[in-house]
């Protein structure tokens, strides 16, 4: 099955590597874009099967994901890039992404996981569907927790990054355990302190844990 596909990506060696894989693979490319501006465009123009978008690219592949999803619904929109950040997996997948793809995905498989893709299959690594169970398993989780007033100003992992914490588990042992980097762990206990109005960690524990 030939593949018609459109590439975005602002850094031009990687786009280039890509097209490589993929050709070699039989699939043709119809263009390629370093913006979502040009991600939009070419989808638009050409209708591809695929449009193969970065993230962090000028314009925001995630929103150029979104509008293309709107614009031209019978393409198929998958993220390849960098990024295991939970935030950016869930919003891809908000904004219509069929796949979500890391960039240290084998270049030689790259072409049949696109085919999946279209066959109705999911496209990507087993690590970032296990966090997407644990987001369909978190909502009894919420329930439980959201008998409080002050743990229903949380989100989902706010709530899961203080309970590990509050188990005694260090920065370091949480993020390998959500699979988050130390410093996003950081950044959802500094926005769990705002939201609870505490100064510390502890303080933000005996709130929770009192009610």
């Amino acid at each position: 099955m030939s593949l018609r596909i459109v590439i975005a990506d602002d850094h031009a060696r990687i786009r280039g590597r890509v097209r490589a894989a993929l050709e070699a693979s039989g699939c043709d490319i119809l263009g390629e874009g370093a913006s979502a501006g040009d991600a939009v465009r070419l989808a638009v123009e050409h209708r591809p099967d695929v449009a193969l978008l970065d993230i962090h690219m000028p314009g925001n592949g995630i929103q150029a994901a979104r509008d293309i999803t709107k614009a031209a619904p019978e393409v198929a929109v998958v993220m390849l890039t960098q990024s295991a950040e939970d935030d950016d997996l869930f919003d891809s997948l908000r904004a219509g992404a069929s796949g979500y793809l890391l960039k240290d995905t084998d270049p030689a498989t790259l072409a049949d996981k696109l085919r999946g893709v279209l066959d109705g299959e999911a496209a990507m690594p087993p690590r970032l569907v296990a966090r997407i169970m644990d987001e369909f398993r978190a909502p009894a989780k919420r329930r439980f927790a959201r008998r409080s007033v002050a743990a229903a100003k949380l989100s989902a992992r706010e709530w899961e990054v203080m309970q590990l914490l509050g188990e005694g588990l260090s920065t370091e042992k949480v993020s390998q355990r959500l699979f988050l980097s130390p410093t996003t762990v950081r950044v959802h206990v500094s926005s769990v302190l705002k939201k609870l109005r505490v100064k510390d960690r502890e303080s933000a524990f005996r709130l929770l844990r009192d009610e």
